[in-house]
Parts: structure tokens; sequence; C-alpha cells
């Protein structure tokens, strides 16, 4: 069973960057895609980047393209989300996930915090 691990969330000030790190295990076959979502309080989960495994292929939700980007290395399983020019509603928990994001997920991480000061 696939276990997904987040790191590199914290805090920053608006208009700085953090990059998140996705970091996969255990997958009995590879999956289509890994992704990122978010949850801000009081809001529901909602998608932000994709990365296809095969071809690398990425998908943006409107919010972030153009500051946002997904980025994967194959060798280590691992996926990353460069977060440039953060806004305060960018605050929220970042869930990885793994299977076919946005459309179908099979596992999530335990999420990390991001927090955006204005």
């Amino acid at each position: 069973q696939v276990q997904l691990v987040e790191s590199g969330g914290g805090l920053v000030q608006a208009g700085g960057s953090l990059r998140l790190s996705c970091a996969a295990t255990g997958h009995t076959f590879p999956t289509a895609a890994m992704g990122w979502f978010r949850q801000a309080p009081g809001k529901e989960r909602e998608f932000v980047a994709a990365i296809s495994r095969v071809y690398g292929t990425t998908a943006y939700a409107d919010s972030v393209r153009g500051r946002f980007t997904i980025s994967k290395d194959s060798a280590k399983d691992t996926v990353y989300l460069q977060m440039n020019s953060l806004k305060p509603e960018d605050t929220a928990v970042y869930y990885c996930a793994s299977g076919d994001p946005p459309a179908a997920v099979d596992a999530w991480g335990q999420g990390t915090l991001v927090t955006v000061s204005s």
C-alpha cells in the first residue's frame, strides 16, 4: 500500500516562496499521476496541481497557474510543488495525492501546513 510523506510547509510572508516535497513508498503498481490538493480553514479540499508519471504532463488550478510549478523525480519517486509569489489566500494544509488526480485519488499524505502572512 502506498504511503505519501509531505515536507516543506511553514510560515512565509506574502510574495515569498516555499517548496513542498512528497515522497511515495510502497507502490504495488505505478499510479497514473501524483498531485497536490489544499484545504483552507472552513473550506473544502481543492485541487492545486498534478503531474503524470510517464510523460510529465502537468495541470494546474487557475488560482495557482503561473505561480506554482509541479515537478517530479522519478528515481526518487518524489513530487515537488514550487510555490512562488505566495498570497495570504494560499494559506492552507497541502496534501499530496496519488492515483489519477484530480479525478481519482487512491492515497493521501498526512498534510503539511502553509501559512502566508500579509
